[in-house]
Parts: structure tokens; sequence; C-alpha cells
């Protein structure tokens, strides 16, 4: 009843017994792992009597560094893999192999049943990135959420922090972005181009301890957080705080409250890019990942255009015209990141990559070509195609569905269906993950959940689940795809979701649970 599904499974007779105390056995280097399964296991005791559950480090335990080996006798529990990264995974299939009303944290007797379990992921970068910008989350809820993520074996949660709605994170020496930047005055009603507002302001944004200690919480589950800080495109906030960031220095802007894309984008003077150094700077002193995620998406150059010092500076590089001044900024900014041991990922929709330093991740959101013309170029990419990974889309034609874009409908069918892996591709090693290793090919992959139509946790929860299942498992699993197979192990990890609180308190009015499963052979 595992999600995502083990690479291999082979049950044995019998059951392991856990009783009221709990003998718990790790090697050096595995204690994090250790701790994280002793907090699912409830407030039992330690001891050193009885059978024994072990968790160690073996090189030898797996040829994969994210990968485990998992045995469960009657009298022995034996967790091994060669890295920290295999330990956690192989800590969240004991946490799904509880049975299903026990899933909370209890002292009570529990059982796992007797089996072999050898297992890795198929890409090293499995994630999900949540917008924190257009509508603020609380921090509790991303902690919870972090949570949940490791639950599914999904190892990166890509913060999207910055947009031109909203600035959510304190950055020390430019106090402006988050007294002004993180809060508009309304916010649109509808889908982009509405002339209704709700009149409502709305504010938040993230101090440094928060984010330093939900860092910290995901670290201790084998989740990395990756921030996102948007540029050059996408950062009216930051305009509205510091004006001269922008194409129109004497002009007073405020934070957007429209949806859509602004066509205010950041000018491409000393300043400027002295600004984004200053904030990125400031958010690896924050964040250790060493991916860090720089926007570049939706850049509408016409105020570069219409600017003499940028088409000046498209000259003086040698560009054709002001549209290559996009690659060359994200490049810029993967240079300063390389200088201090991070790497640069930003979105790719097609538009003035063609001169991106090849450092550079790219994430393809807009076309599955895009993901292939960016692998010809010597890119490592992410999949995140909006038709099978964008979380925001209508999951039912429900009419309470909250409403997305454009109407778009993607099922539990539809995400269950999407391979990240697809014919003519082929994944880099793991190591790629850490290193930057393995040359160009397919990272990973990741859901996207964008919050204009989604202004609660609640909403939020509706969105995720129990789409974000069928992509961790695409994610994790091979590309065999069994349907049948697949909603017989959702039936009762979508219980075991209800019992952590992960689903939201209601649904909308008139729905019936069979409508989540769309397509699926219940």
């Amino acid at each position: 009843m595992i999600i995502p599904r083990p690479a291999e499974y082979t049950p044995h007779s019998g059951e392991f017994v856990l009783g009221p105390a709990l003998n718990l056995a790790a090697d050096p280097g595995a204690e994090r792992a250790a701790d994280l399964l002793a907090s699912y296991l409830g407030d039992r005791p330690r001891t050193e009597q009885g059978p024994a559950v072990e968790l160690r480090l073996d090189p030898g335990a797996h040829d994969h560094p994210q990968g485990y080996d998992l045995r469960i006798d009657p009298d022995r529990v034996r967790l091994a893999a060669a890295g920290e990264a295999g330990l956690f995974n192989g800590v969240q299939t004991l946490r799904q192999l509880l049975p299903v009303m026990t899933a909370t944290a209890s002292a009570a007797p529990q059982r796992w049943p007797a089996c072999h379990i050898r297992d890795a992921p198929r890409l090293p970068w499995r994630g999900v990135m949540l917008d924190v910008a257009r509508h603020f989350m609380p921090v509790d809820f991303l902690h919870r959420f972090v949570d949940e993520i490791a639950l599914h074996k999904l190892n990166v949660l890509h913060l999207h922090l910055t947009d031109d709605q909203g600035w959510r994170i304190e950055i020390d020496g430019l106090p402006l972005l988050t007294e002004i930047g993180s809060t508009r005055a309304e916010s649109m009603v509808g889908r982009a181009g509405s002339t209704v507002f709700d009149g409502v302001p709305h504010s938040g944004h993230y101090t440094r301890r928060e984010l330093a200690a939900l860092v910290e919480h995901a670290a201790a589950r084998g989740v990395t957080i990756v921030p996102e800080i948007g540029m050059p495109s996408h950062t009216r906030a930051a305009i509205a705080a510091y004006p001269a960031l922008g194409n129109h220095p004497d002009v007073r802007l405020p934070v957007w409250t429209s949806w859509g894309i602004s066509e205010d984008i950041l000018a491409v003077h000393d300043e400027a890019l002295d600004f984004c150094r200053h904030v990125l700077s400031d958010v690896m002193t924050l964040f250790p990942s060493r991916a860090v995620h720089i926007g570049g998406d939706e850049c509408r150059t016409g105020q570069w255009q219409e600017n003499p010092d940028a088409r000046g500076r498209a000259a003086s590089l040698g560009l054709p015209d002001v549209s290559g001044l996009l690659g060359w900024f994200l490049s810029q900014m993967h240079t300063f990141l390389a200088e201090h041991g991070r790497r640069a990922v930003c979105w790719n929709d097609g538009v003035g990559v063609d001169n991106l330093d090849l450092g550079v991740v790219a994430t393809a959101w807009l076309k599955p070509e895009h993901a292939a013309e960016a692998i010809a170029r010597g890119h490592q990419v992410i999949m995140a195609p909006h038709e099978q990974t964008y979380l925001d889309y209508r999951q039912t034609g429900h009419p309470d569905e909250p409403p997305s874009a454009d109407d778009r409908v993607l099922t539990l069918a539809d995400a269950y269906s999407f391979d990240p892996l697809p014919t003519g591709l082929t994944a880099v090693g793991a190591a790629a993950l850490d290193d930057g290793s393995g040359g160009p090919g397919v990272l990973g992959t990741q859901a996207q959940l964008w919050t204009e139509s989604a202004p609660t946790t609640e909403v939020v929860r509706h969105l995720l689940y129990p789409r974000l299942c069928a992509l961790a498992e695409g994610a994790w699993s091979d590309e065999r795809r069994d349907p049948a197979d697949f909603a017989r192990r959702l039936q009762p990890h979508l219980e075991r979701l209800a019992a952590l609180g992960a689903l939201p308190a209601a649904r909308p009015a008139g729905w019936e649970g069979a409508q989540y499963t769309q397509g699926m052979p219940f």
C-alpha cells in the first residue's frame, strides 16, 4: 500500500511488533533519520532490550545515493542505505507500512509486515513548487506541508517567495522590501483581466528566524528548500519598494493588485544588478540549498526597448536586440551564484534563452518540447509542463471547483499518466543534484501550485490531493503505469492523509469522493 510504488517488494510471513518501548539503534550518521522514525512512532521510551530496529549507513547497501534496503523480520528491522538521503526515504516507507489508524504518533502497539524492500528513485530532483507570493501561507502550514512532501519521498520544496503581487522574505539592508513590498491594497477577483477587486489588503512575509527554522525542519526530513527570487520579470513588488530598480525610476508604483503579467521589469543598469546580487547573497545565508531559483519567465521586454540605456547595454554586449538581455541577465546571476558554490535554476519558456549559461538548470514549464531543446543546447532540465503538473488547474469540471486561469482541467488520471522521462530523454546521475555533474539531461520533475485562485490553506489542500500523490509516483517509480494498482494503493493512502490532517476539512458543497478519482478504476 506504499505510494510511490517501491522498485522491489517481497512479502514474507509474520510481522514485527513494536511494544511500549523502542529498541532503536543508529550508526554514526544515521542519527537524524533514527530521530525522525522515533517521532513517527510516538512517545516510546528508548531501550536496549528486545527486538531491535537498526539504521545504518553502508556504502554497499545500495548503488544509488538515495536508495535503501529494508528488511523486516519478526525479530529485527534493518534499514540500510549508502547515504542519509536513502535512510530518510526508508523511514518514510516504514511510516507507510504502519496501519492507517496509527498514522499519527502513538505509543500503542504497532506492527510492520515482514518483507524485503529494495528501492531507489527514478529521478534525483522530485519536487513541488508552492507560490506564497500571490497569497501568503502561514509558516506552520509550511512545516506540516514539508512533512507531507517527505511522506511522498519528494525531496524539494521550491518556495516562490517573490512576484509582482508580493515580496515575502526579509532581506538584510533592504527593509522596504517587506515594509512596502509585502502588502498590496487589494486583490483581483477572478482571472487575469477582471475589473473586479475585493478591496481587502493582503499582506505577509517570513522572518529570517522563521525561514531558518523551516529549513532546519525540512533538512531533518530529507527535504531541501529551494528559494525562488524572481528576476528580471515578476518584480513589481520590488520596484514598488525601490523605484530606482525599474525602467521608470521617477514613477512610484504600488504593489500590483492584478493577476497576470506586469510589464514592469528590472532595469539592466549596475544598480539593479547589484540589488539582485545583494538579495541572492543574503538568501544564501538562509538557504543552504545548492540550487537557487532566479525566475526568468514571462519577461516582457517592452520597457527595455523604450529605455536608451537598455538598448545601449544590448549594443555594447553585441546583442542583436534587447531580447538577448534576458539570457545575459540570468547568466550574470548564475555566475555570481557559481562563485559562491551555488547553481541557478530558471523557468524556461523558450524565449530569450539562446545565450543562457549552460550551467543554469532549465525548468521547462510551457511546452514539453522546450525540455528537449534545452537539453540539446546543453542544459540539465526539470520537467514541469503545465498541462500535466499545474495543480492550480481544476481537477474536475465541477462548478464549485476553484477557478483556474483558463478553466483547464487536470484530472487525477492525467497526473498519473504523466511521464517525466519521455522517450528520447535520459536522466542524469543522482550526483548531479549535489555537484551538477552528468552533462545534459533530465535532472528531475516537480508539481506546481500557483495561488492566484488559492487564497487559503484549505483551498491549497483541496488542489494538492490526490493529484500530488500521482505526480510523486511518476517522479520516483519507473515508467510502468498500472492505474488499477495505483487506485488500490491510493484508497488507504488517502485515509492516512486524512488521519494526518493533510486533506481539507471540507470539500466544495455537493462533492462526492468519486469525483476526485475521475478517470481512475475504482
